[in-house]
């Protein structure tokens, strides 16, 4: 008989607990952190493939003899690619490993960056762009799938951290990197692409070693004709949200071919998808109160959210007159916020098992953090427009990350692919409409308010070009700074009533007990069910 010291206590514990994965065959903490590993390089490589390229578009333009519209596709065309492809490898998930899954999208990501270094002109570069997205959307669909395979819901939350951490760092320093690329000669713009290869490269050899899943291939066929209209059906939605308010007005002819295209494409998926045996998206999850309403509060943070805060760089540098570096780094104040309350949130949602509580405060706070920005004008100081920003990342943190949290736990296992990659694909969805629309009132509030204070009638086209305020006469400059802070406020203040139905969203999800087990060991409890079922 072996006596234990009350020292020896922890160690003892520590090592049930190990015997105790080992049991259930669930992966060991330590074996989770270094899998995370892997998933979190994943998810830093295609956040910031998003991001890098944004100082450096005016010098690739210039070298590569580009238009302004091309400007444009090559930050929208990796949106629509990784936007609409979600869904697929949501439902591959389900169907296939998702370790391969998640290497295959990396793969394909490093296949895109090298085009793109390589690239000799912006048709290529365009194509490129198409082939990182699809790269990206697996990448950001499945880490947070494969997060919920080998992680009980119970315990998520202490790792949702570290991923908004992950997200934070690669959103500020995308842009600051870049800059610095363009601006080092002996690098230049190319290497923008090139320096997510070696990191992506990384992730692969990570994931082969520390990515333990197990392999359950079903012997289906996927509705690939199905994937085809949604892809279609939403690549034209957001293809018209990318040129109305630009290239043509919203309340015009060609809106009306591009909305009904979209929606008639649309509506052949549900009806393909209803009769699929293997649907790419289940219309069975919609009848599920939490995945229903946690998608709903998903688009509209997603309008809220992206449309509002993308604009948030252009008024730093018009309306504040900051450089486009300082601009960068005046966005960390949301970035903190977000990263704190992401962290604590899901330390606490560990420790208590209690999660409506943070999606109700995080919405509320989030609406709080939109007025806020609503009151905002060229004469704002820094310290309080970065109270107001830390004020909208603490609710943004506690909100985007338990939604997700909130459906993987109401679903099936075997549906969280499809449900998880839903609520991801209708937040990248609501926030690339919102950075249209809300775009266009920005735009049409500027172009009233130089009208106002010029004496000349409105334009109705509301696109005045952004203006270079390091060529404007110093009494203009005043007038062009004024234009700009009040048009942002009052994008702001369209905002928050959108964020403000999040609030109503959330309020209406009822909170179930978050479950012990990981997504693996629910699909195979689930399955050994239905096989005791049947053969009853």
């Amino acid at each position: 008989m072996t006596v234990t010291s009350p020292s020896e206590k922890p160690d003892s514990g520590l090592q049930a607990q190990v015997a105790d994965d080992a049991a259930n065959g669930r992966m060991s903490r330590g074996e989770v952190v270094q899998a995370l590993s892997g998933l979190m390089l994943g998810m830093f490589v295609a956040i910031l493939a998003s991001t890098v390229v944004s100082n450096a578009l005016p010098r690739i333009i210039s070298d590569l003899g580009g238009s302004q519209s091309i400007y444009t596709w090559i930050v929208t065309t990796e949106l629509l690619a990784m936007t609409a492809t979600v869904p697929l490898w949501g439902k591959l998930a389900d169907l296939y490993s998702k370790k391969l899954l998640v290497q295959l999208s990396l793969l394909l990501f490093v296949a895109g960056s090298l085009i793109a270094g390589f690239t000799p002109d912006v048709g290529v570069l365009i194509v490129s762009r198409a082939v990182q997205g699809i790269g990206a959307g697996g990448m950001t669909a499945l880490a947070t799938i494969v997060m919920a395979s080998i992680i009980p819901p119970r315990e998520l939350g202490r790792y949702s951290g570290i991923f908004g951490a992950v997200f934070g760092v690669a959103t500020i320093a995308g842009p600051l990197i870049g800059g610095v690329m363009v601006d080092t000669s002996w690098l230049g713009w190319r290497w923008c692409f090139f320096i997510g290869v070696p990191f992506s490269i990384a992730a692969i050899i990570l994931l082969q070693k520390t990515l333990h899943l197990p392999t359950a291939r079903r012997q289906v066929k996927i509705d690939w004709l199905g994937a085809l209209l949604i892809t279609a059906g939403v690549s034209t939605l957001l293809i018209w949200s990318t040129l109305a308010g630009q290239h043509f007005a919203w309340a015009s002819w060609e809106t009306a071919i591009f909305v009904a295209g979209g929606v008639v494409l649309l509506a052949l998926a549900v009806r393909t998808e209803s009769k699929a045996p293997e649907p790419v998206v289940p219309l069975r999850i919609f009848r599920n109160r939490t995945v229903t309403l946690a998608i709903v509060a998903s688009v509209l943070v997603g309008v809220a959210m992206f449309g509002g805060t993308v604009f948030l760089s252009q008024y730093f540098q018009v309306a504040l007159g900051k450089s486009p570096t300082v601009a960068g780094l005046m966005s960390l104040p949301m970035i903190f916020g977000l990263l704190i309350s992401s962290t604590v949130a899901g330390a606490l949602i560990t420790k208590f098992g209690k999660w409506k509580m943070y999606l109700v405060a995080g919405a509320i706070v989030m609406t709080v953090g939109m007025l806020l920005l609503s009151t905002i004008d060229a004469k704002t100081s820094v310290l309080m427009l970065s109270v107001h920003m830390a004020v909208l990342g603490i609710g943004v943190g506690m909100l985007m990350q338990n939604l997700v949290l909130a459906a993987q736990n109401d679903v099936p296992a075997a549906e969280l692919g499809a449900a998880t990659s839903a609520l991801t694909f209708f937040r990248s969805m609501g926030g690339a409409i919102g950075v249209s629309a809300l775009g266009a009132v920005l735009a049409n509030r500027v172009t009233s308010l130089t009208a106002e204070k010029s004496g000349a009638a409105p334009s109705s086209g509301g696109s005045a070009e952004v203006p270079d305020v390091s060529t404007l006469p110093p009494q203009v400059l005043a007038v062009v700074r004024d234009i700009y802070g009040t048009a942002t406020s009052d994008l702001f203040l369209v905002a928050a009533p959108i964020a403000f139905l999040a609030v109503i969203a959330v309020v209406l999800i009822k909170e179930k007990p978050l479950s012990t087990l990981s997504g693996d060991e629910r699909r195979a409890q689930e399955e050994a069910a239905a096989t005791g079922i049947a053969l009853h």
